[in-house]
């Protein structure tokens, strides 16, 4: 495990704690492992450990599944796809890889192109395909207009049963930006079809929420993107989810300069005016990819693109450590500090708003 894994699977523990530390303590069930470059932690009741035991197999297996078939740089199906494509062939795919082809699609499209899983390419120049941070100077000026001016898009995969093809050669996937929202869905619905009421599915922080925690709802912390506290706690719905982006945990650093993993398709460059974005939301694989979309629509143009995506409840950080949110999250969040601006706007106009 790298050093850079570490801290993210440590402070995936964190906030597994801090979710129990927000509401009454009981005794819990719990199931850990390490997937999708994160620690994921199953959490039930106590009393309904047998059936957890009798499904955690299944989960487990299906977990490491998608962690080698859908990796973005190791050899695996998702890889032996890109290089049919690049060499404008046709491939035949899994049941399992073609449906996140299709949610993949439908997420562009809902984000208005901004959450791009066909942009593997632009993500691989800037060196985030690799276990450690990248580093050295950023890549080419030239070598990034290159790449974005061939625009790949989940549009050009052409999909008749499971044979996949591109009419785009630079289609290069990485599903990173909604893996985990794909994997806790699934397992969420497992857990529910064994008749357990109960749960909590946390992927370094993104989270899953299955009925209640005791008598209360969840309460779930977002961090603090600007060091290792807690931004503040939110209360959570049965069956909602809370998965947050920011560039604390994947970046490059060169002459002082911080380069965010999140790189906006049409730029094909990293963002730098949002640090953090919360999406609270009914399945995770929506929130993922949204969550990613609002950071690279920025402070200008996250209401539209929440509006679009059809979500109220969402909570970002600019670079100047400002909350920009919703009225409805507004309700829902519990802030940590009281001196921070916070800005809020309805999504539904992008012309109003008021600051607390």
């Amino acid at each position: 495990m790298t050093a850079r894994f570490f801290v993210k699977a440590l402070f995936a523990v964190l906030i597994a704690g801090g979710i129990a530390a927000c509401d009454e303590r009981r005794d819990d069930a719990r199931y850990t492992l390490y997937v999708f470059g994160t620690l994921v932690e199953i959490a039930v009741p106590a009393a309904e450990k047998t059936r957890a035991d009798a499904v955690m197999p299944e989960i487990t297996a299906r977990f490491s599944k998608m962690h080698r078939d859908w990796h973005a740089w190791r050899p695996g199906e998702t890889t032996r796809l890109d290089k049919a494509i690049a060499e404008g062939r046709s491939m035949t795919v899994s049941p399992l890889l073609k449906d996140a082809l299709l949610r993949g699609r439908e997420l562009e499209e809902k984000s208005g192109g901004l959450f791009n899983p066909a942009i593997g390419g632009l993500i691989g120049l800037w060196g985030f395909h690799q276990d450690d941070r990248p580093v050295g100077p950023p890549p080419d000026d030239a070598a990034i207009a290159a790449l974005v001016s061939r625009h790949p898009s989940m549009s050009d995969l052409v999909i008749h049963g499971n044979e996949v093809s591109s009419t785009n050669p630079a289609v290069e996937l990485d599903f990173g930006g909604f893996a985990k929202g794909l994997a806790l869905d699934w397992a969420a619905e497992k857990l529910k079809d064994r008749g357990i009421p109960d749960a909590v599915l946390n992927a370094g922080g993104d989270v899953n929420v299955i009925g209640h925690h005791g008598k209360r709802r969840w309460h779930v912390a977002i961090r603090d993107p600007n060091g290792w506290g807690v931004l503040g706690a939110v209360k959570l719905e049965p069956d909602e989810v809370l998965y947050t982006s920011g560039n604390y945990y994947r970046y490059r650093e060169h002459d002082g300069v911080r380069y965010s993993h999140i790189i906006d398709p049409r730029t094909g460059r990293p963002v730098d005016h949002i640090v953090s974005a919360s999406v609270i939301a009914d399945n995770g694989a929506l929130a993922d990819a949204a969550a990613t979309a609002l950071s690279i629509a920025g402070p200008g143009g996250w209401q539209e693109t929440a509006s679009r995506m059809g979500l109220t409840l969402v909570l970002l950080v600019d670079a100047n450590g400002t909350i920009l949110t919703t009225p409805e999250m507004k309700e829902r969040v519990e802030l940590e500090e009281e001196d921070v601006t916070v800005v809020v706007r309805s999504v539904t106009d992008a012309n109003s708003g008021m600051s607390d």
